[in-house]
């Protein structure tokens, strides 16, 4: 669950352009969607088991131009080898509030073939 505010595009709803935080406190910030409904931008994490210092991590993405879109964007962890992907649909709650509904998956880095099984999460 994320709660955001737009003030970009007044014409959709739900431009994914802003900063975002979710219900554990960790951050992100969108940069301009552009023509296409790619963009850029950063994940803080206020979670995790990471034994290195916890930096902002890159991500791209994807968003529909229609109102109330579906998105999906990738994140490479600054912070371990692991890959994390996100896909979901931004909606305008009843108090006109833009809430993210999302679904991830985790992908650590598997030493070995034999460990593929539990390299997903």
């Amino acid at each position: 669950l994320c709660h955001g505010a737009n003030s970009e595009s007044p014409l959709l709803q739900c431009v994914l352009t802003g900063d975002w935080i979710n219900d554990l406190g960790s951050t992100m910030t969108i940069g301009k969607v552009n023509e296409e409904g790619s963009f850029s931008g950063t994940f803080f994490t206020a979670v995790g088991d990471a034994s290195n210092p916890i930096e902002p991590s890159p991500l791209l993405g994807y968003q529909k131009l229609i109102n109330q879109p579906t998105f999906g964007f990738t994140m490479s962890w600054s912070c371990s080898d692991s890959i994390l992907v996100y896909v979901g649909q931004c909606f305008v709650d009843d108090r006109g509030q833009e809430v993210l509904r999302t679904m991830w998956f985790l992908r650590s880095h598997a030493d070995d073939i034999n460990d593929n099984w539990k390299a997903t999460r």
